[in-house]
This record gives C-alpha cells, sequence and structure tokens, in this order.
C-alpha cells in the first residue's frame, strides 16, 4: 500500500476525494489486498493452520440481548488457547460474535467495527439494524474463496432495533452461512461446533419474555452443555478463573459482564450441577 504514495508524502486522489460511505469498498479499491477474501491461497486445504473458534449463543430477552461465547480456541485434537474472546461490541448497540478460523474471524470483526463507525461518519447517522447485518454478510461473503479452502468463518449478530415499535421486543438476532447469507433467529440460537448442544439446551429453558439477568444464565448454562458434548467447547475453568465473555445490549448500549460477574454466574451454575448434573 505504501507504493501507492508519492516521494512528497501527498496522499492519492483516492483518500480525499468524496468517496463511499462502506469502508470495505474504499479498502477494495485502495489496497484490496487487505481485505481478508482478497489473499491468494495456495492450492489444498489450510484448515488446519490456524486455531478455530467455538461456540457462540445469543438469546432475546425482555428489551435486549445476550451474547456469550465460550474461550477456548482449538487446532485439530490440541487446544490451541484456553482464553480468546470470540464476542465483541459492533458499535453502541450491536454484538458479532465468531465461531471458525479465529484469525480472519477477528479480522473481519474488527473490519465490521470500522466498516460501522466509517458508515456513522460519513452520513452521520447509525445504519439500521438490517442494514449492519447486511454488510456483515458482503463481508462473509467475500470471504467465500478462503472458506472453501478450509478457512471459515461464520459469525453471529444481534442488536438493540432503535426503529423497533415495542422496545421490550426490539432485540434481534441473526445467524449467517459462509456464502454470506442472512437470517433472523427467533428467540436464540448458537453457532459453532458446540451448537447443536448449546442449541438443545436452549430449546428446553428459552420463555418469551425472559428477563436479561435470566437470559445471562441461560446462555452459560447453554455454554456448559455444549463444552459437555463438545470436545472443542470450554466450560468454566474454575481452576484458572478462566470463564465465558457475557455481553448484553439494550436501549442503555451494549455492556460486557466483569469478570466478577461472569464467575458468580459460573459458579453458580457448575454447583447446580454438582447437585444435578443433568441441569
Amino acid at each position: 500500500m505504501a507504493a501507492a504514495f508519492d516521494p512528497s508524502g501527498r496522499l492519492p486522489d483516492l483518500f480525499t476525494s468524496a468517496g463511499t460511505s462502506s469502508f470495505s469498498a474504499f479498502l477494495s479499491m485502495a489496497a484490496p489486498e487487505l481485505l481478508p477474501g482478497r489473499r491468494p491461497l495456495p492450492p489444498g486445504t489450510a484448515a488446519d493452520l490456524t486455531p478455530h473458534a467455538t461456540t457462540i449463543v445469543a438469546i432475546a430477552a425482555a428489551g435486549g440481548v445476550v451474547m456469550a461465547g465460550d474461550r477456548r480456541a482449538t487446532m485439530g485434537n490440541l487446544i490451541a488457547q484456553r482464553d480468546i474472546e470470540k464476542v465483541y461490541p459492533a458499535d453502541a448497540y450491536s454484538l458479532v460474535g465468531m465461531a471458525g478460523a479465529a484469525g480472519i474471524g477477528i479480522e473481519l470483526i474488527r473490519l465490521f467495527q470500522v466498516e460501522l463507525e466509517h458508515y456513522e461518519k460519513i452520513e452521520g447517522a447509525m445504519l439500521s439494524l438490517d442494514g449492519k447485518a447486511n454488510r456483515l454478510a458482503a463481508m462473509v461473503r467475500g470471504n467465500l474463496g478462503a472458506a472453501m479452502q478450509g478457512l471459515a468463518v461464520v459469525p453471529m449478530f444481534a442488536g438493540f432495533d432503535l426503529a423497533a415499535n415495542d422496545p421490550v421486543k426490539a432485540g434481534r438476532i441473526f445467524s449467517f452461512d459462509v456464502t454470506g447469507g442472512p437470517y433472523e433467529e427467533t428467540g436464540y440460537d448458537a453457532v459453532g461446533s458446540g451448537s447443536l448442544f448449546a442449541k438443545s439446551a436452549l430449546k428446553k429453558r428459552f420463555r418469551v419474555g425472559l428477563s436479561v439477568n435470566d437470559a445471562m444464565r441461560l446462555a452459560v448454562e447453554a455454554l456448559y452443555d455444549a463444552a459437555d458434548d463438545d470436545t472443542a467447547t470450554g466450560g468454566p475453568d474454575l481452576t484458572r478463573r478462566i470463564y465465558p465473555v457475557v455481553m448484553t445490549v439494550t436501549a442503555e448500549g451494549t455492556h460486557r459482564l466483569t469478570e466478577a460477574e461472569t464467575a458468580a454466574i459460573a459458579e453458580n451454575v457448575v454447583a447446580g450441577r454438582m447437585e444435578n448434573p443433568g441441569g
């Protein structure tokens, strides 16, 4: 990218002329090789070259959404990292989590955060929640080539819809496939290798109108159940004091639970399972 600058130090015209509100579209013109899906890859599969992240759950609650993710990343049968973070704020009123190739997933999330901030600065307004989901879908679609070689990233997106008629039902959840298809989910969803077990737990316990506090506990319980049956998902690690990342988004914005708050929920869940292992 440095080659695009002349010796005088002036920015190229592309940087100073009126441009698009999409940062990823701007980057595709200024330095397309920096986009995750534009990098050339050698033939064959590259799935074993990077840690993979699992599992994310999201639950719609009364007045918001809870999203939580376990902390384990794996490379084949090895634990590559015990405390990776997979859930982040996308902007002031939305959350994004990822499962799949960890390096590309984190890069995709950072690009998505810049995308939303860039749009708001250029347009002077925040994208609608549907618009945010569509922008993320386009980024996932741009990574399709790498996904076909084993470097797939599947995000989960959730937010508080400021345009909703009923604030109680303003929490919305979107899932995606590797081709970039966005799908709105009702009530709850999970993604990653432990998603089958997490969704099975959520299916039994979810109720419409859950409070945010109840949804936070349910999210940790679902991750516990996923870790119980999926080796790639890490449960609460009481020895190392590594707990899931739990975040909420409500009319007041995004919020990440502190380590102490998450520890209290996780330890309460573990104590309950000591008495009743099946939940």
